[in-house]
């Protein structure tokens, strides 16, 4: 098959090269993307006169049968045309005869590339945005549920201080909103045309970019003609917030992973999120948590394979570029796959507040009421956490908890103890009394709750 681009050329490659050359085999996943682009294109033509009205329409007409057939699934593409672009201008040439070869005017594959990938990625980031969303919506109804369970909050995975379940969960409700925040931002970068920017060099045509522009519904244009058809910053952005937005699933998982195993036994996840074994009949396995988990390092190899593509690049377009979409098709299906799963794990998950309540009553995390206790008596913070980290000795060495010390003991250690100092250690005391802002106090995650409900409005 000769080329669209072969005039210059005496020999044709191997069908091998052609194949390693190729892209089609994954931009066709832009085909809805390359035909909404030229949509645009071709109205700005016949808009400045390039192409008549008539050659516009009939354009048009194939764009759009082209198109109705892309959603169907039933158009078929040729390795021999290399990519999405090819293949389209050749059905529509074969479809309305050679007036489809001026679809091409005035632009260049460069351009044309770019203008598919902005499109592509401004739908599925306003996708995935909306999936946060679902996700934060599971949290917030769950974390309604549990204002007053009490779990044992960690620090170096030791316990620390009781804390509200509800808090923990309303803290990955916040990380949430700071990948919206980053996704949305990447926005204004992904929302600007590179349409008309032409193959480095802009074009002699008098076309009109800014129309093209409006027309897509882009909020402005690529202002150098080189840096658009060469920049992949919002590929690079878009791939950052998904590697900290899959950080924090991941994070979420690893939790899930232990909150759901024997020795913790605060949760238990759906059968429809869970395996089992093929060798003992007892297991029931998170494996969607520990996929999640996994897949994050997928997420990161797609950011870093893109800068280490990108790292020695000269201007203006080179084919190395051709190697940006792969690893964005995946980190787009891969983020979407784990909010969708994680969403279902939240909303169909036992919590087993017994369980996280009774974590709370035999350890240590009421030391730091104990400190704070004297302090409010006038001790200083320093001698305080003295005088209680010996009592935790005492403790230990007895084989009991602070709760198990008579008053005498206690009295010993310090005057100012008083016989309230056992409401002082019960766990949901602890909880309840800290509503500093932003604490685990239940008027405090009361409060949280309407502020994360106002967020999703």
């Amino acid at each position: 098959m000769k080329k669209l681009w072969g005039g210059r050329f005496t020999q044709t490659a191997e069908e091998w090269v052609d194949e390693f050359g190729a892209s089609i085999s994954f931009d066709q996943q832009l085909v809805l993307e390359d035909i909404e682009g030229s949509l645009a294109h071709v109205t700005m033509l016949a808009s400045c006169g390039i192409v008549t009205e008539e050659e516009a329409e009939l354009i048009k007409k194939g764009l759009y049968e082209i198109k109705e057939k892309a959603e169907k699934d039933e158009l078929s593409f040729s390795v021999e045309l290399e990519d999405i672009h090819l293949n389209i201008e050749s059905l529509l040439t074969e479809m309305i005869g050679p007036v489809g070869g001026k679809l091409h005017t005035g632009r260049s594959r460069n351009d044309q590339v770019a203008v598919d990938m902005h499109l592509y990625l401004r739908n599925q980031v306003e996708h995935i945005l909306d999936l946060i969303t679902e996700m934060q919506k599971e949290l917030v109804t769950l974390a309604e549920q549990h204002v007053e369970t009490i779990m044992p909050g960690y620090t170096h995975l030791q316990r620390a201080q009781p804390i509200s379940f509800a808090h923990h969960l309303l803290a990955y409700f916040w990380m949430l909103e700071r990948d919206k925040a980053r996704y949305i931002d990447n926005l204004n970068r992904i929302n600007v045309s590179p349409l008309g920017a032409g193959a480095l060099a802009g074009t002699t045509f008098p076309i009109d970019r800014y129309l093209s522009a409006e027309i897509l519904g882009f909020d402005s244009i690529y202002e150098n003609s080189l840096d658009a058809v060469s920049d992949r910053d919002f590929i690079l952005e878009f791939m950052s917030a998904s590697s900290i937005l899959m950080m924090h699933l991941s994070r979420f998982a690893e939790e899930i992973i232990l909150w759901s195993s024997q020795e913790f036994q605060f949760i238990e996840l759906s059968d429809s999120f869970s395996t089992g074994s093929s060798i003992m009949p007892q297991k029931k396995n998170p494996d969607m948590a520990e996929l999640i988990r996994g897949k994050s390092g997928r997420v990161y190899g797609n950011l870093f394979g893109l800068l280490t593509i990108l790292k020695g690049l000269p201007l203006a377009y080179n084919k190395d570029m051709q190697e940006d979409k792969e690893g964005m098709f995946d980190t787009v299906k891969t983020v979407s796959g784990s909010l969708k799963i994680f969403a279902g794990m939240i909303r169909t998950m036992k919590v087993k507040s017994a369980q996280m309540e009774k974590a709370t009553q035999n350890d240590f995390s009421n030391a730091t009421e104990l400190a704070d206790y004297l302090s409010a008596k006038g001790l200083p913070f320093r001698q305080a956490h003295e005088i209680v980290g010996e009592l935790v000795l005492i403790c230990v060495q007895k084989g009991c908890y602070l709760k198990d010390l008579n008053l005498e003991e206690f009295q010993k250690a310090s005057a100012l103890f008083e016989a309230d100092i056992y409401e002082a250690l019960e766990p949901k005391t602890a909880v309840k009394r800290r509503n500093s802002a932003g604490g685990t106090g239940f008027s405090q995650v009361y409060h949280a709750i309407e502020k994360a409900k106002e967020c999703m409005k």
